[in-house]
C-alpha cells in the first residue's frame, strides 16, 4: 500500500480538493492549450443558456465542452509524466504524447459535431 494513502474521511476529501485545485492552477499557468480551452468554455457555456434548445440538448452542449477540458488535463498529465521520465526522444514517448493529442483532437471534434447537430 502507498504511504501517501494515509488520510481518511474529511481530511482526505480536503487534501484531495487541494490537490485538484493545485492541478487546475498548474494547468492554467503552464499549459497554453488549457487556457485556450478555458476561454472556449467561457464563451460556449454561457452561450448555451441563450439558445433555444431543450435542457437535454443544453446539457450535451455543456458536457462536451467540459469533456474537452478533462481530456486536456489528462493529456497534459501524460506529457508531464513522459517528460519527467526522460526528455530523450523515444518512439514510445512520442506514441504516448501523440495519443494524448489525438484524444484531444477527438474531444474538440466532438464539440464541433454535437454543437452542429443540435444547432443546425
Amino acid at each position: 500500500m502507498s504511504p501517501f494513502k494515509g488520510q481518511t474521511g474529511l481530511k482526505r476529501i480536503l487534501n484531495a480538493s487541494g490537490y485538484s485545485l493545485d492541478g487546475l492552477r498548474a494547468a492554467f499557468t503552464g499549459e497554453a492549450a488549457f487556457r485556450q480551452l478555458v476561454l472556449l468554455n467561457v464563451i460556449l457555456i454561457p452561450l448555451s443558456f441563450f439558445l433555444s434548445v431543450s435542457r437535454v440538448e443544453q446539457a450535451l452542449l455543456i458536457a462536451v465542452c467540459l469533456l474537452a477540458l478533462i481530456v486536456e488535463l489528462l493529456n497534459s498529465a501524460v506529457e508531464a509524466a513522459i517528460d519527467r521520465i526522460s526528455l530523450e526522444l523515444h518512439p514510445l514517448s512520442k506514441n504516448a504524447k501523440d495519443m494524448g493529442s489525438a484524444a484531444q483532437f477527438v474531444a474538440l471534434s466532438m464539440i464541433a459535431l454535437v454543437w452542429a447537430v443540435i444547432l443546425l
